[in-house]
């Protein structure tokens, strides 16, 4: 008899998993600021600030977020928040993640960059990308990923970046 009751409970608490996932098109999450905060020893710290749109008919609701910034395939920055709140369908709404760039992480980005420009004469575009996911009250999480790449080949004009 327990037996059966924890296995209905396990089906109750699958469906409402499932349930709990609105979105189905991916949202769209765009950095649209980066202000100074206070680092210690050898990091870098910055409030991040994204923009998170919602293409969706459903409201998301959120109960954490986590970015991670990767440069040439290597992780570079990391943050976490415990931001609460919902995106409205087809709506955005701004979120503040504080993000800890580690100087280590970025020497040893730079310094593979160097070496693979100085043996070949021209700088290739360098590819990012900024992945995250935005935690749901319950098990349920939306995950977001936007690249591009930085062309680094007029250094000292303006940078430009193309992203997908």
């Amino acid at each position: 008899m327990r037996r059966r009751q924890a296995l209905q409970r396990l089906a109750v608490l699958s469906l409402l998993a499932g349930c709990a996932t609105p979105a189905s098109d991916p949202v769209q999450v765009l950095v649209v600021g980066l202000d100074p905060l206070d680092g210690q020893g050898m990091e870098f710290r910055f409030l991040c600030k994204l923009r998170v749109q919602n293409p969706n008919e459903a409201p998301i609701d959120f109960s954490g977020v986590f970015v991670e910034l990767q440069v040439n395939g290597a992780t570079v920055a990391s943050g976490v928040s415990d931001a609460t709140g919902t995106v409205p369908r087809f709506g955005e709404t701004l979120l503040e993640v504080p993000v800890t760039i580690s100087a280590l992480r970025v020497a040893r980005v730079a310094l593979g960059m160097f070496t693979s420009t100085s043996s070949g004469g021209s700088r290739a575009p360098i590819p990012y990308a900024l992945k995250g996911k935005i935690a749901g009250p319950t098990f349920s999480a939306v995950r977001f990923e936007s690249k591009g790449e930085l062309d680094l080949s007029r250094f000292g004009d303006s940078v430009p970046v193309r992203t997908e």
